[in-house]
């Protein structure tokens, strides 16, 4: 990121773990939360896909990522990669 940067209100932030990146330029990120159940009150994992714009093909699968909310850059990716946070362990 520059040192001077626009913003333009508040962008959703996420952070998740690659879980796909066969396609060009595209990552798949699922993102787990803890959300209490509406009528029980349990505390359970919500599991959501994004699916972010990677514009130089630099995260793999089972690295952790921030994604940062933008404008729709196709039908179903409306997420761009920030930054990789962690990389996955190469075996």
């Amino acid at each position: 990121m520059s040192d001077i940067e626009i913003t333009r209100g508040n962008r959703k932030e996420r952070i998740g773990v690659v879980v796909s990146d066969i396609q060009d330029k595209t990552i798949v990120v699922r993102v787990d939360r803890r959300t209490p159940h509406p009528l029980y009150k349990k505390i359970v994992k919500v599991r959501k896909k994004f699916t972010a714009h990677d514009e130089k093909n630099e995260a793999r699968k089972g690295d952790t990522v921030r994604i940062v909310e933008t404008r729709p850059l196709s039908k179903n990716k409306c997420w761009r990669l920030v930054e990789i946070i962690s990389r996955a362990v190469e075996n």
